[in-house]
């Protein structure tokens, strides 16, 4: 603990400091019950997404096995070659003072390829694909989200442990201190005042 000047002063400036402390800190309690009800949202969603994500992609593998299994199909015809993502889309949000963005879609580049070269069920496995890759895309983002809120949750946590265990015990026992001291040097005024009067008094009386 810093050394505080025992002056009236000093006192007022350690009541009002503390009246900030104790103003300020409900906020960051807030803040931090926010952070954690949206991280513990978000991160339900990712693992209803990445379960999802899962079962697409088992559901598309067996189709790509029967695919594969068929030599008359080149490397080259794989079915993969059919879907690549351009570029992805994002918009922000602002979530307890925090910028996060926000998946909104991806793009794909535009592959042409002659049907008859495929099995009639490549239309319906190349639009499965590409839910695949928006869903991996989504994951990603929602990561993302997880990090940075995660980040300000720690960041948060640390002052509300700051102001909690630190700063107003800190700032209470100043002024406790400070009032102790004030108040001695109050009583030693009026008993050195009491004790001069006295002293007077008998000078008249010799």
């Amino acid at each position: 603990m810093a050394t505080v000047k025992l002056t009236k002063n000093e006192l007022k400036t350690q009541k009002d400091q503390l009246k900030q402390f104790e103003r300020y800190l409900p906020t960051l309690q807030l803040k931090k019950q926010q952070l954690q009800s949206v991280i513990m949202k978000i991160e339900a969603d990712y693992e209803k997404k990445k379960a999802e994500h899962a079962s697409m992609v088992k559901d598309l593998d067996d189709w790509v096995a029967v695919f594969a299994e068929n030599t008359l199909f080149g490397a080259e015809k794989s079915i993969e070659h059919l879907v690549k993502p351009d570029k992805v889309i994002y918009g922000n949000t602002n979530i307890a003072g925090v910028t996060v963005p926000v998946f909104e879609e991806l793009t794909f580049c535009d592959i042409a390829y002659d049907v008859a070269d495929y099995p009639l069920w490549v239309d319906e496995a190349l639009v499965r694909m590409r839910e695949i890759a928006r869903l991996n895309a989504l994951l990603k983002t929602l990561k993302i989200q997880v990090d940075l809120l995660g980040k300000e949750l720690r960041l948060t946590s640390q002052r509300v442990n700051l102001f909690e265990k630190v700063k107003i015990p800190e700032a209470k026992e100043n002024i406790r201190m400070i009032s102790i001291y004030l108040g001695d040097q109050q009583t030693s005024a009026v008993v050195r005042g009491k004790i001069a009067k006295k002293k007077r008094l008998e000078a008249s009386k010799s």
